[in-house]
């Protein structure tokens, strides 16, 4: 695989928007890989697989069975080989209580899931093309909820 590829993880319960999350993907004009999963669990059980290669990028729903995003994320900030990874929540809840939870537990970024096609993709494209490395050192309330 290219080393210029940006690794990407979606961990949502939902099959339909995981579905046009990676159509959506698939559209935007940047080399990525995408991988899926269902609940928080299942992406903590295969990140934490001995030499695992880390994603650049994971979107993390917050609303799943199993493992939720904010115990996922939780988990993600505590371990030392993930505790840097990029992570956008990406949910339907627009609940001041879940981005500011989200918000002190680490997350990079906050993102309300898209209504239409057209602005999931937009809404991928602004995500992807963010400088990670300086955008997760300048960490504030203003930047955290990206609105498209």
């Amino acid at each position: 695989m290219n080393t210029d590829t940006l690794k990407i993880v979606l961990v949502d319960d939902d099959e339909d928007d995981r579905s046009l999350f990676q159509d959506a993907i698939e559209e935007v004009d940047m080399n990525t890989s995408l991988m899926l999963f269902g609940n928080g669990q299942e992406f903590l059980d295969y990140v934490t697989l001995p030499g695992q290669p880390l994603p650049h990028l994971v979107f993390l729903d917050l609303n799943m069975p199993i493992k939720n995003g904010i115990e996922c994320l939780t988990e993600i900030r505590t371990k030392d080989n993930l505790r840097d990874l990029s992570v956008a929540i990406y949910s339907t809840s627009s609940s001041d209580n879940d981005i500011e939870q989200t918000f002190i537990k680490g997350a990079n970024i906050y993102i309300n899931k898209p209504n239409t096609f057209g602005k999931l993709k937009k809404v991928i494209q602004e995500v992807l093309k963010l400088n990670w490395q300086y955008h997760t050192s300048n960490l504030n309330r203003e930047t955290f909820l990206l609105r498209i």
